[in-house]
């Protein structure tokens, strides 16, 4: 049946739109296929995504493997790297066709590696090609297209207002067709800091981002940098269309299942994270018999316990047991016993 959404028209739903209110950020290393299926076991609403793919990779390498995920992890939406606008058409295209509910460009990560290749926050200092990436991929297809970004770069591509530099960025890409821009509210230093340190270093400056919201009350916001508790996701949502969680939803994933009782359902009931464990271990049953190695799919859910008695014990057990190679999925359920002994 003929999709009946238009080519390059926002097909942004009520739907997406409310998964937004919470969302988890794409991280490198960590938000993979498993890691995403083990954290919608934790909220049904929460919008998830990948870490990011290269449009190189998709279009020149293997494409199918590198896209594959549950359909259990619905919302769940595509990042893409990279600079070259018909490169990243393809890629998107390609995402949109296996069904990822949103396709994201990545104009925030100030890794050197990805500013050798012309993409991540550097971008930035390039809007006017950001606007034609954006173009590019809302031609060929019918999900919204995003863009993540900071609040700006450093060195400043001119000597201009930091404010007016980053009014004309969101200015110049909305001008393409994004209406929807994550922002991460701290500015990237290109030369000089780690990524890590880039995410502790520069201040988060919330209000520049509040500051964007009323200058485009047009467009969403989706604030990101910083954000670790549920009070103040609440209170970011009062001035925000959204908030975009990062380390801590790895960290602590629990967090995710008080966040959808408070922000999607009062009435639901928050599972337990021995019900959890079983039902990822039936998840990781399946894939360790498609070829899937147990440890890239334990390592998911050493923070489910965070804060709780026996934690330690309990990613030790994980760690150590993961790298036995007679191990399988029984792993998890023996290791609940640690913390059912607490």
């Amino acid at each position: 049946m003929e999709n009946p959404r238009k080519i390059g028209i926002s097909s942004e739903n009520s739907s997406l739109s409310r998964a937004r209110k919470v969302s988890v950020a794409p991280m490198m290393d960590y938000t993979d296929r498993h890691c995403r299926f083990f954290l919608r076991l934790l909220s049904p609403n929460t919008l998830l995504y990948t870490e990011m793919l290269t449009s190189a990779a998709l279009v020149r390498g293997d494409g199918a493997r590198l896209l594959n995920y549950d359909q259990a992890e619905h919302p769940v939406a595509l990042q893409l790297g990279g600079s070259d606008p018909k490169e990243l058409a393809i890629a998107a295209k390609m995402g949109a066709d296996v069904g990822y509910d949103e396709i994201n460009l990545n104009c925030g990560c100030p890794s050197d590696r990805v500013q050798s290749g012309r993409f991540g926050a550097c971008l930035m200092g390039e809007p006017a090609l950001v606007a034609e990436c954006v173009s590019a991929m809302r031609s060929v297809v019918s999900v919204p297209v995003t863009v993540k970004c900071r609040i700006g770069i450093e060195p400043m591509p001119q000597a201009e207002d930091e404010f007016v530099f980053l009014r004309q960025f969101i200015q110049t890409v909305a001008a393409a067709g994004c209406d929807v821009f994550v922002m991460h509210a701290r500015k990237a230093i290109l030369k000089g800091l780690s990524p890590k340190e880039n995410r502790e270093i520069p201040p988060l400056k919330y209000d520049v981002v509040a500051e964007l919201r009323k200058e485009f009350p047009k467009l969403t916001f989706v604030l990101n940098g910083g954000v670790k508790t549920v009070e103040e996701v609440t209170k970011h949502l009062e001035t925000f269309d959204g908030v975009m969680i990062g380390r801590e939803a790895y960290s602590n994933p629990y967090l995710l299942a008080q966040l959808e009782q408070v922000v999607f359902d009062p009435s639901w009931t928050l599972p337990a994270r021995e019900l959890v464990i079983e039902q990822y271990a039936d998840y990781v049953r399946a894939r360790l018999a498609e070829g899937h190695r147990l440890r890239s799919m334990v390592k998911h859910v050493q923070g489910l316990y965070a804060g709780l008695p026996r934690v330690r014990s309990w990613r030790r057990y994980l760690s150590e047991g993961a790298g036995n190679p007679t191990a399988g999925a029984d792993l998890l359920l023996d290791a609940l016993r640690i913390v059912q002994a607490a």
